[in-house]
C-alpha cells in the first residue's frame, strides 16, 4: 500500500481592522497578541500594539499604505519592534523606526535591539566618578556632569536650552564619546537648524540624530526617545561612553497625551494619563555607568523640558526633576537682561556630578558658587541707588566680573584646560584691575593658551605648574 506523507499545517491568526483615524488603528481578531507586538497587513502596513480591550486591539501606526482602511485583514508577528545598532548609524539621520531621512541608502546594521528594554540593574552599575564636560563654562565649573549622570536642561521657550545641549554635543568629539540626539516633534526649521550646527561644526560624524518632527504620527513621536535609548544602549554595552539628548520630553509627553486619549484612557492631572511618571522614569532610569565587569560604559542623558512663565511647579517639570539627577535651569528675565547663557545658579543644581568633577577644577573653582549668589543679592541694592561701604563695592565688582567670565556665546563649546586656565588667573587675582574691555581681552588670550598643543600641563599635575604656565602666558601677552 502506497503511504501518503503526512501533512504539515500552519495555523496563523488573522485580524480584521475595524477602524482607523488619527495614526492609530482598531482591530478584531488576534487573540494572542500581546502589547508591544508588531502587526503587519496585506497591504504592508504596519503597527504596534498598544492597548488590549475585551474585544479590540488599539494599536499604534508605524507605516500607513493608501489601500489600509477598515476591513483590512492583519496578522501578528509574534515579536517585539526592534531598531538597528552598530557603527554605522554614526553620521545618520533617522526616524524613529530607523530608516534614512539624509537620502542616503539605509544603514548596514548586523545587530538589533528592542526599542524598549528594561533598564540595568542595580548590581550591573557603578558610582558615577567620571566626568562629562559639555564646553559650558557655568556648568564645567558650578554644576558638572558625570558620565552615566540624567541631568535636566529646564527654561522656557527660547532661553536656549537647545544651545546648551549642542555645545555638549560639540565637545564630545575629542573626547570619543558617541552621542545621539534626539529631535521629538519640533518645526522642520529647528530641525534643520540642529542638523546644520552639527554638519558645520563637524559634530554629525560623532553622533546619530533621530527625527520625529512635529508632522510625523504621534506613535512616531512617542517612540523616538526609545530608539534612541537603544542606539545608545547597543554603544553603553560595548563599553563605549554615550551622551544622549532628548529635545524635549515635554512634545513627547503632549504625544503620550494625545494617544492615550484617542484610545479613551482616562485623564489625570493636566489631562495627562496616570502612567506619565512610569513613562519618563523608565526611560531615564536606562542611563547609567555600568560596572567594569559589565564593560564600563556609561549612558548620560541630558532630557530638555519646556516651562511656561517660569513656572517649575507645572506637572511634567516637577516630575523630571524628581527623576534625574539635577537640573540646568534658564531664566527668562536673565534672557532678556542680555546674559548669555541665561543660567540661574541659585535654581540650577547637580546632585552627583561633584563626585565625578575634577579634583583640580572642584579645588580651584572653591567658593565660586557663593561668592556668585552673594553677588546677585548685593546687586539689588545697588539698583535703588544704595551706596556701599568699600568692602561691599569690592565684591559687587568682583561679581560683575564673574559675570563676564561665566558669559559665553552659543554653540562655541570651551575645552577643559581654557576653564583651569581663568579659574586659576582669577584666584591668584591677575584679572582683578581689569576693566570688562580688558578683562575679555584677557580671556580670548587665555583661550589661545587653552587650544595650543602642549601649552598647559595635564589636570592632574600640580597647582605649581599650573600657577607657572598661565602666568608665563600672561607676561608673554601684556
Amino acid at each position: 500500500m502506497m503511504q501518503v506523507p503526512p501533512i504539515s499545517l500552519t495555523i496563523r491568526e488573522r485580524g480584521e481592522v475595524v477602524g482607523v483615524a488619527d495614526g492609530l488603528a482598531w482591530i478584531k481578531g488576534l487573540p494572542t497578541a500581546r502589547l508591544g507586538d508588531v502587526l503587519i497587513s496585506e497591504c504592508d502596513s504596519r503597527a504596534l500594539v498598544y492597548q488590549l480591550d475585551e474585544r479590540l486591539i488599539g494599536a499604534i501606526l508605524l507605516e500607513q499604505s493608501a489601500q489600509f482602511s477598515a476591513g483590512a485583514r492583519i496578522c501578528s508577528t509574534h515579536k517585539t519592534l526592534t531598531v538597528g545598532v552598530g557603527d554605522s548609524l554614526l553620521g545618520r539621520i533617522l526616524d524613529p523606526l530607523g530608516r534614512p531621512l539624509d537620502g542616503l541608502s539605509n544603514p548596514n546594521t548586523t545587530h538589533s535591539r528592542p526599542v524598549e528594554s528594561r533598564s540595568p540593574p542595580i548590581m550591573a552599575r557603578a558610582y558615577v566618578q567620571r566626568p562629562l564636560h559639555t564646553g559650558n563654562t557655568i556648568v564645567d565649573t558650578l554644576l558638572p556632569v558625570g558620565r552615566g549622570q540624567r541631568q535636566l536642561i529646564i527654561g522656557d521657550a527660547g532661553t536656549g536650552k537647545t544651545a546648551i545641549a549642542l555645545d555638549a554635543v560639540i565637545n564630545q568629539k575629542p573626547a570619543d564619546v558617541r552621542c545621539i540626539y534626539v529631535l521629538i516633534g519640533q518645526r522642520r526649521s529647528a530641525v534643520q537648524e540642529v542638523i546644520t550646527q552639527l554638519r558645520k561644526t563637524g559634530a554629525i560624524a560623532n553622533t546619530t540624530v533621530i527625527v520625529a518632527e512635529a508632522s510625523a504620527l504621534p506613535g512616531l513621536q512617542y517612540l523616538a526617545p526609545y530608539t534612541g535609548c537603544a542606539i545608545a544602549e547597543a554603544w553603553m554595552n560595548d563599553g563605549h561612553d554615550t551622551l544622549i539628548v532628548y529635545d524635549d520630553l515635554g512634545q513627547h509627553a503632549l504625544a503620550y497625551r494625545e494617544l492615550s486619549l484617542l484610545f479613551r484612557r482616562p485623564p489625570g492631572r493636566e489631562a495627562y494619563p496616570g502612567d506619565i511618571f512610569y513613562l519618563h522614569a523608565r526611560l531615564l532610569e536606562r542611563a547609567t555607568q555600568l560596572a567594569p565587569e559589565q564593560g564600563g560604559g556609561s549612558m548620560t542623558a541630558l532630557p530638555i523640558v519646556p516651562t511656561e512663565q517660569g513656572e517649575l511647579a507645572s506637572y511634567i517639570p516637577t516630575n523630571l526633576i524628581s527623576i534625574t539627577d539635577g537640573q540646568i535651569y534658564l531664566n527668562q528675565n536673565l534672557f532678556a537682561s542680555g546674559i548669555r547663557p541665561a543660567i540661574d545658579i541659585g535654581r540650577s543644581v547637580s546632585r552627583i556630578g561633584g563626585k565625578a568633577q575634577d579634583r583640580a577644577i572642584a579645588k580651584a573653582a572653591g567658593r565660586l558658587r557663593l561668592d556668585y549668589l552673594q553677588f546677585l543679592e548685593l546687586e539689588l541694592f545697588t539698583r535703588f541707588g544704595t551706596k556701599l561701604e568699600a568692602g561691599m563695592a569690592a565684591r559687587v565688582a568682583r561679581g560683575r566680573q564673574l559675570q563676564i567670565l561665566f558669559g559665553q556665546d552659543r554653540l562655541v563649546p570651551r575645552p577643559i584646560s581654557y576653564q583651569m586656565a581663568w579659574l586659576v588667573a582669577w584666584n591668584e587675582g591677575w584679572l582683578a584691575d581689569l576693566n570688562p574691555e580688558q578683562l575679555k581681552q584677557r580671556l580670548t588670550q587665555l583661550m589661545t593658551i587653552a587650544t595650543t598643543p602642549d601649552a598647559l600641563p595635564p589636570l592632574d599635575a600640580s597647582h605649581e605648574r599650573w600657577l607657572a604656565a598661565v602666568a608665563h602666558w600672561l607676561e608673554r601677552t601684556l
